[in-house]
């Protein structure tokens, strides 16, 4: 699995026009997901995004996760993330799973975040969506895992 974490102080995601999921201070995570994953990499990317530590302390250093800030968390499929454009200009998505295996995997990482206690927001696996947020920092992460 693969993942692009950006800590956000606001995101949303939309399809035709109307938003599906919204978080306030927190992360966007875009998530993509190739053919040899399974839950246990749901589970350890969920279990990293949790632990994190990208959120500023008292004095100013990274050493917070979202967990310690009490953040949101907008997690929003992208197949694009196994867009492979090494050969040619039009990018290869043959690593990129197919939607009855990513689309439970993803679901499997919301799951798992809400166990761990995370108030989680989705976009529509599939859907053609609308994404918009407010970088914080900039900061953005790339995991693999």
């Amino acid at each position: 699995m693969r993942a692009v974490v950006q800590r956000v102080k606001q995101a949303r995601v939309s399809v035709d026009g109307e938003v599906v999921g919204a978080v306030g201070p927190g992360l966007c995570v875009l998530v993509g997901v190739t053919h040899t994953d399974t839950p246990a990499e749901a589970t350890k990317l969920a279990a990293k995004l949790w632990k994190l530590r990208i959120f500023a302390d008292e004095e100013d250093k990274m050493n917070l996760s979202v967990a310690d800030v009490g953040g949101e968390v907008l997690v929003v499929s992208q197949f694009t993330l196994y867009g492979d454009a090494a050969k040619g200009n039009r990018p290869s998505y043959a690593q990129a799973a197919r939607p009855d295996v990513a689309a439970p995997l993803i679901d499997a990482v919301v799951d798992q975040l809400r166990t761990l206690g995370a108030n989680v927001a989705c976009g529509v696996f599939g859907a053609d969506m609308s994404v918009e947020l407010t970088n914080d920092g900039p900061v953005t992460i790339l995991l693999e895992v």
